[in-house]
């Protein structure tokens, strides 16, 4: 694997599970009121953007890290929804 594409995953690793912490707390004390809305939308447009871009230019690591984020994120922006739309 070239040095570039390591980089690349350990990069991605990092920065797509750092919000692991946050959908836990989340999900275990069901409190998302401190939680942005617009920020994890926003988040989410980015990081489908780059999933596009990573696929346009046939970089696997900025495609599969960015994707898992996404997928991560869309799963903490459907919690933000659920928890919000309780009126809690």
């Amino acid at each position: 694997m070239p040095w570039d594409d390591l980089a690349g995953y350990v990069a991605g690793i990092f920065t797509t599970f750092a919000v692991v912490p946050q959908i836990s707390k989340a999900w275990k004390t069901r409190h998302v009121d401190d939680i942005s809305l617009l920020m994890v939308a926003v988040l989410v447009c980015g990081l489908a953007l780059w999933v596009a871009y990573g696929v346009l230019t046939q970089s696997w690591p900025v495609v599969i890290t960015n994707a898992i984020s996404l997928l991560l994120n869309l799963f903490l922006l459907g919690l933000v929804f659920h928890e919000k739309g309780k009126g809690r």
